[in-house]
């Protein structure tokens, strides 16, 4: 079994299904959680040093932070509904509250934060879908907390691969800081499938081989990339989602394709 990959478990008493935190990724930066919830059913969370951003991957909620409700965030019935999903940011050192208005499934994504912004809910308007690639490398993203929004430290982003298609390719890293030409961001791939019986997988290798893992992912894996490239493919009949959540010590994504496949992008 790949140290990389993370399977979910059965829901805990707070719903959660996936828990990484730095500790338990063996990283700095990132945190995050996978929570399963009902109608009624709440979800509360605190953090004094780290920024949140709440990803409504399903369903619809009411969220509360330090006593300010925002009503009826997010909406959609599945990640692979062409629809934003809702999204709040709540800066570190403020107390919050997700109560499910239906069967909700909720992403809490985490990194180190400061007390310069407000929380607010991120509108679906600015998350409209953006074709990148072409012909089987073509997917379909949106940038939910992207880096020239404010926040501290959290990148959050969301991709729908088609069935048959490549994704995060050419495969491509962010794992050096180099002025100007790459950033160094720790990252995390949460992963569906429709039909949900299907698999996926990526790869996460570096130039000297060090790191080299070929993941078969299932629905609701998680895939952590700590450094190195990490494609991506959507076996043919199964479309798949993934959610991004990045940080490091520069809030700018900036990455490197592996020289021996950027010839593809040279158009000719």
């Amino acid at each position: 079994m790949s140290v990389l990959r993370v399977r979910p478990t059965a829901p805990n008493t707070a719903g959660r299904v996936l828990d990484i935190t730095p500790q338990s990724a063996g990283w700095r930066y990132v945190g995050f959680s996978v929570v399963k919830r009902a109608r009624g059913e709440t979800y509360s969370g605190y953090d004094a040093l780290r920024e949140i951003c709440l990803v409504i991957v399903s369903g619809a909620a009411r969220v509360t932070v330090d006593g300010v409700s925002f009503e009826h965030v997010g909406g959609r019935s599945s990640p692979f509904v062409d629809a934003p999903p809702g999204a709040v940011y709540i800066p570190m050192g403020r107390a919050f509250e997700v109560e499910a208005l239906g069967d909700l499934e909720l992403a809490v994504c985490s990194a180190p934060g400061n007390s310069g912004h407000a929380p607010r809910v991120i509108s679906g308007e600015t998350m409209a879908v953006i074709v990148r690639g072409e012909g089987t490398n073509r997917r379909f993203v949106r940038n939910i907390l992207p880096d020239d929004q404010p926040a501290h430290s959290l990148i959050v982003v969301e991709v729908v691969t088609p069935g048959g298609h490549w994704s995060s390719y050419p495969p491509h890293k962010h794992d050096s800081p180099r002025q100007g030409e790459e950033t160094a961001l720790e990252e995390i791939y949460y992963h569906r499938l429709t039909p949900p019986q299907g698999f996926a997988m990526q790869r996460v290798y570096t130039d000297d081989r060090s790191l080299d893992e070929a993941v078969v992912v299932e629905d609701g894996d998680l895939v952590l990339v700590p450094r190195g490239y990490h494609p991506v493919v959507a076996p043919h009949g199964y479309d798949l989602y993934y959610l991004n959540v990045m940080a490091g010590p520069e809030r700018k994504w900036i990455f490197r394709n592996d020289p021996q496949h950027e010839w593809m992008l040279q158009k000719t």
